[in-house]
């Protein structure tokens, strides 16, 4: 089995193992490996407000957080296969309000997906709307990071008297763009990591440590910065392959999947609800691009966090959770 193999909307995880300083041995590779693709526990381990709910395809788990009293907020993750485990720190937002972080079918700690029938954006609104209706929560707030910022818009556009406001982070609402801003990251890359890029276009090796050290520097440079190592090892432990390859492919700069040509671009200026955009200054999705989609949006507020590169989530957690609380605390009372 490869040591290193694809996560994230846009991006591979060929660097995920490089980036924590990862020596495991070939065999421990190709036992995490496996349990990326396996199914996961029949039974999971449920702590405090922590459950599993039945949807199309299977079942997802989910958990319920904070003690305060204001609109609830829903995080949705990326990948399309990530798992939440990253989104830990935005259970700040407790203090105002639920915030209920959930695992897409397929990543983290729901069931495994292999249906290509299920990959399909409508599934994903179905079953956040499932969720939702579950807890019976009439207005919710979403919170959407990269793929997730896709499942919230596509959400809005379906349900849009549910939402009470949206934040979009890392945003990936064109798909063509964004392949343009990450290959101009690319080339800011060392010499030799842009001739590895080049050299996997031609012949697709994984394995090449030139194509790893590329993956590596990228990473650390434009995806994140200073990721929580043991949230960082969950979410790679329990990612789902099957749809992220589905949906985009092998490799960070050439989009392959379903997801090729996709464009939010029409939704945009129909959104009538409060809007936060955020971004890192690194963020592999282009901040300008960002920048330039929060202004077909009625009324949406932009930030750029300094040093972050696209998991602002970790790179700038605690201004990522105090924005969000400002942002959300404003939108309650309008």
């Amino acid at each position: 089995m490869p040591k290193h193999f694809a996560i994230w909307c846009g991006l591979t995880a060929a660097a995920l193992c490089a980036c924590r300083g990862d020596t495991r041995s070939t065999n421990d590779s190709a036992a995490a490996t496996a349990a990326a693709t396996s199914p996961a526990p029949a039974t999971p381990v449920l702590g405090p407000g922590e459950a599993m709910l039945p949807v199309t395809g299977g079942r997802i788990w989910y958990k319920v957080s904070g003690t305060g009293t204001g609109t609830p907020v829903i995080l949705v993750h990326g990948g399309p296969g990530m798992g939440s485990f990253y989104l830990k720190s935005m259970e700040g937002l407790g203090v105002d309000r639920p915030v209920v972080r959930y695992d897409q079918l397929g990543a983290g700690k729901s069931d495994r997906m292999t249906d290509t029938t299920l990959m399909v954006i409508p599934r994903y609104i179905e079953e956040l709307d499932s969720l939702r209706r579950t807890l019976k929560y009439d207005k919710v707030f979403l919170n959407g990071n990269s793929w997730g910022t896709i499942v919230a818009v596509e959400y809005y556009k379906a349900h849009p008297e549910h939402v009470a406001g949206i934040i979009f982070s890392g945003e990936a609402f064109d798909i063509t763009a964004a392949e343009k801003e990450i290959n101009k990251w690319v080339a800011t890359l060392s010499d030799s990591a842009q001739k590895a890029f080049a050299q996997y276009n031609t012949d697709k090796n994984l394995e090449a440590p030139a194509y790893k050290a590329a993956t590596e520097e990228f990473y650390a440079k434009n995806v994140f910065r200073r990721p929580v190592k043991a949230d960082l090892d969950s979410m790679f432990a329990m990612i789902g392959m099957d749809q992220y390859r589905y949906f985009q492919g092998e490799n960070e700069t050439i989009v392959v999947g379903t997801l090729k040509g996709y464009s939010a671009m029409s939704i945009l200026p129909t959104i009538k609800v409060p809007v936060l955009m955020t971004t890192g200054e690194f963020d592999e999705l282009g901040p300008k691009l960002i920048e330039q989609h929060t202004k077909l949006i009625p009324g949406a507020k932009y930030i750029v966090y300094k040093d972050a590169a696209h998991i602002t989530q970790w790179d700038a957690a605690e201004q990522s959770v105090k924005d969000a609380r400002a942002f959300l605390a404003a939108a309650d009372k309008k």
